[in-house]
């Protein structure tokens, strides 16, 4: 494929260190403040692979799995998992680390579905992804198998 590219060419990886304003009267981090910097790691994903603006179509899956306390440190990992024409789904999976204790928790994990932009303001086409690894196949397979999910809810809330 001639204009493929590889998701390890796209990857990001963000450090976030929890500070005061980060966080909630538990003294852990606000759910919406992990979902910025989510939003943000996809975005940086996705215009590295495409080279373009690029804006948040979705979010799927936002699963919050433990919390993160002020003063760790946090690890957003994006990678691009699948390509369709103008749009692009981004994995994006956060690690929390206590630095007292060196403990490292996968806290949340969502995949960003991202559209490409022109200099218009409209969507335009992608390159295509070529996943190299088993572990990229699958993920490309299921990211396939989420955007059948995706349309399918949308044909049923356009008709209710």
């Amino acid at each position: 494929m001639s204009n493929a590219k590889y998701p390890s060419e796209s990857e990001v990886i963000m450090t976030e260190l929890v500070l005061p304003q980060h966080t909630n009267e538990l003294g852990t981090v606000f759910g919406g403040m992990v979902m910025s910097w989510v939003d943000i790691a996809a975005a940086i994903c996705a215009q590295r692979h495409c080279g373009k603006q690029v804006v948040t179509a979705s979010v799927d899956a936002m699963e919050f799995r433990a919390p993160v306390r002020l003063g760790w440190i946090m690890k957003l990992l994006g990678s691009v998992n699948n390509v369709w024409k103008s749009s692009c789904e981004v994995g994006v999976k956060v690690i929390a680390e206590n630095p007292k204790s060196g403990e490292v928790y996968h806290t949340a994990s969502a995949y960003v579905t991202m559209v490409a932009l022109d200099s218009m303001g409209r969507p335009t086409a992608m390159p295509v992804i070529e996943p190299e690894t088993e572990d990229q196949k699958r993920r490309f397979q299921e990211a396939q198998d989420r955007k059948v999910a995706r349309l399918e809810l949308k044909k049923k809330r356009r008709q209710s």
